[in-house]
């Protein structure tokens, strides 16, 4: 998908969300988007593999999992040109664009090779995205489409806070839709069915007390 067909509304809701708070985006979420750090160890990437994040933002878990698995190539996606602005000048301060290549577009419906050149990706991995994005469950299925046989998707999100108590429950959805964040409650329902439809596995992990949910989806080798 071009940036001329993105989805206005979404695109200019995240441009105007992430115009200044782009610049404190890492610093501040860093206390509360938590397992991202674990999902990254997990990605497992193979030698000279391929990954891509849906959604990418500041850049932050792509320069991560760069410095971690240091011959693989990184693709980031990103529907705000805002994020994506800071993402590149990240990338570049740590001397990681011959290994990593961004794209705008929509995590619902992209075209890889139009983007990117390249089909499939031995990982994908989306975090704490699903619960920004409308219509995220395309994001689920596009994603699978996306991977090489064998290849494997890494969630990370809100979970439903299911074993912490209510009133923090209640102050922290009501900050997150300051943000236009809402987490998902079907989201491990949608990710199960998603790994039933496409003969895969799925692993799925409750982190702090349900803050947080982790799952991966490893499709079959063919």
């Amino acid at each position: 998908m071009s940036a001329s067909e993105l989805p206005a509304n979404h695109a200019e809701l995240m441009d105007g969300v992430y115009r200044w708070q782009r610049h404190i985006y890492d610093l501040t979420r860093k206390y509360y988007l938590l397992g991202r750090d674990r999902l990254i160890a997990g990605l497992d990437v193979p030698p000279a593999g391929t990954v891509l994040e849906l959604g990418c933002g500041t850049g932050r878990n792509i320069v991560l999992a760069a410095r971690r698995y240091p011959d693989a190539r990184f693709f980031g996606l990103d529907i705000s040109a805002e994020m994506l602005e800071t993402a590149t000048a990240a990338i570049a301060r740590e001397g990681l664009s011959d290994c990593v290549a961004l794209a705008r577009g929509d995590a619902t419906d992209f075209d890889a090779r139009a983007l990117f050149g390249i089909e499939s990706f031995d990982r994908i991995f989306v975090s704490y995205s699903l619960s920004m994005i409308p219509g995220w469950e395309k994001t689920v299925s596009a994603a699978l489409a996306a991977l090489s046989p064998g290849g494997s998707l890494h969630v990370v999100d809100f979970g439903q806070q299911e074993g912490l108590p209510g009133w923090f429950r209640t102050l922290l959805r009501g900050w997150l839709r300051k943000f236009h964040v809402a987490p998902r409650e079907s989201l491990r329902d949608v990710l199960e069915s998603e790994s039933e439809r496409t003969d895969s596995t799925f692993r799925f992990r409750t982190l702090y007390r349900g803050y947080a949910w982790l799952a991966v989806i490893r499709q079959p080798k063919g």
